[in-house]
């Protein structure tokens, strides 16, 4: 019978301290990483790509709880129009930007536009500029092949939508993919401490609530119901929203162009998204400021783009050639 005395129970006991420091530094690590996403997560590496990072899924779970915080604060017109005009401004910034901005380089702007649009677009809680455009770069390169993080072909609808950016493998960005953007020490910043902003955005909210229900109690609402409504339940939305183009978007609607992927063109999610939806044509040519490629593809991002243009904030807005648009197509 083995002992207390016994050479293998000190053994096994060092065995179990070791496991409970690792597992305490890669939380450490984590919680670390909440603030400053130069420090990766352990376990970051190609083996992990389906492995949740647990305690850095806690603040996407708080967000969604935080909403139901709505049974204590109540509502107001006020709250709803600022929850509305936040989802609006910061789905434009993450549509026009993030992507076609950052990502394919759909058009020019100044170095101040730029990174004011990249301080909307942190905003967005989507992580930086460098993390999403490198990201959305990869997935272009491997659409729904075995190396597309989030292809619900490959994966399930529910990791492409909402699992694979919890993903260890996933954290950091994918620098070798932007080196144009990393040039930006600005970009890096925002990058690096992408936590930064939101809180900000949070605490301007809650404050400007409060200022509100002093000065002008009429309009009904405090600090925290706007922290609710136009972080919480904007953000949220704004999410999922994003969410639908990596899952619904490969999933359901119609294909005019043959790609090498699953992707669709989807009316419901061009609304939603200020003109996203028309995923397929996206696929078929991403380097266009456009992705609505005829005059009844509803696309918002492209109209006031349009709009900038014409007050020369933005300029060579990149179109679709005609051969282009009728090149590969389903019917």
């Amino acid at each position: 019978m083995m002992t207390s005395d016994s050479p293998a129970a000190p053994a096994r006991e060092n065995f179990f301290l070791a496991r409970i420091v690792r597992r305490l530094r890669a939380a450490a690590r984590a919680i670390v990483a909440w603030v400053d996403s130069s420090v990766t997560p352990v376990s970051a590496e190609a083996s992990a790509a389906r492995r949740v990072d647990w305690v850095r899924l806690a603040p996407f779970v708080g967000m969604h709880l935080a909403c139901l915080a709505v049974a204590w604060v109540g509502w107001s017109w006020t709250a709803i129009a600022v929850a509305a005009g936040l989802y609006l401004v910061r789905m434009f910034a993450v549509t026009a930007f993030y992507h076609r901005y950052f990502s394919h380089k759909a058009f020019r702007t100044s170095r101040a536009m730029q990174f004011l649009f990249a301080l909307l677009g942190a905003s967005a809680v989507q992580r930086g500029p460098l993390w999403w455009a490198s990201h959305h770069r990869h997935h272009h390169v491997h659409a729904d092949g075995e190396h597309d993080a989030h292809s619900p072909q490959r994966h399930g609808f529910l990791w492409a939508h909402a699992g694979w950016f919890m993903a260890r493998a996933n954290f950091a960005a994918r620098a070798s993919l932007v080196p144009d953007l990393a040039r930006f020490p600005e970009l890096r910043f925002l990058d690096r401490f992408d936590a930064l902003v939101p809180l900000l955005l949070a605490a301007a909210l809650y404050g400007s609530g409060a200022w509100l229900a002093a000065a002008y109690p009429a309009l009904g609402t405090d600090g925290p119901q706007l922290l609710v409504w136009g972080f919480a339940i904007s953000t949220v939305m704004l999410y999922h929203a994003t969410f639908t183009v990596n899952s619904l978007a490969h999933t359901l609607g119609r294909r005019r162009y043959r790609t090498r992927d699953s992707s669709r063109n989807n009316l419901f999610l061009a609304l939603l998204t200020l003109g996203e939806g028309w995923h397929n044509n996206h696929h078929h040519y991403p380097g266009t400021a456009r992705q609505g490629f005829f005059w009844w593809e509803i696309d918002v991002t492209y109209y006031v783009l349009r709009l900038m243009a014409a007050l020369g904030l933005v300029w060579d807005l990149r179109p679709v050639p005609a051969a282009v648009r009728e090149a590969r197509r389903v019917s």
